[in-house]
């Protein structure tokens, strides 16, 4: 099974309610079980996108948010969804959140990137695109530069959804 990255859209409430799970089960299960529709399947693309926006030399408020879009922050405590038998990250950092107003923000600045803009100035030829890039875009089917729009797309897509119902957004690799 590959590891890739996992994004949640939950409600305040909702994190609460984990939490309290796993403070009252012995093993500290906390029940965690987002709806399907509320979770993202980033797969390997962060490494990417993120390499494509310093080929396109994004400025540094723009990469910094989607630095927060793809690594979350840890000044929400999610400790809790790392304890074994039952953590979310098995196989990767512990898991990280944004708050809704993280994600407001976060949602706001990735919206004003032109993604097709850097995705255009890579070179027309796809094995030279992925050459750039780096991180095993050469062995993406298809190529690199429908990869990492569709990816862009789907993030930027989801944080809007998460902004405009006022979530917190819950990150870890899985």
């Amino acid at each position: 099974m590959a590891v890739t990255q996992q994004l949640a859209r939950i409600s305040a409430g909702y994190l609460a309610s984990c939490r309290q799970s796993a403070d009252a089960s012995p093993d500290g299960d906390p029940l965690w079980d987002p709806p399907s529709a509320d979770v993202l399947d980033l797969d390997w693309a962060p490494f990417l996108i993120e390499r494509v926006c310093e080929l396109g030399d994004l400025d540094g408020v723009h990469r910094n948010a989607l630095r927060q879009a793809l690594e979350g922050e840890t000044v929400i405590d999610v400790a809790f969804l790392s304890t074994h038998p039952h953590g979310i990250a098995p196989f990767g950092p512990d898991p990280t959140a944004l708050s809704a107003v993280q994600v407001d923000r976060v949602a706001e600045l990735l919206g004003e990137i032109e993604f097709p803009s850097l995705v255009a100035a890579l070179p027309t030829d796809e094995a030279e695109a992925a050459a750039l890039i780096g991180n095993g875009a050469d062995k993406i089917a298809g190529g690199p530069k429908k990869y990492v729009q569709g990816h862009f797309n789907n993030l930027c897509e989801f944080y809007q959804a998460a902004s405009q119902r006022q979530l917190l957004v819950v990150l870890w690799w899985d």
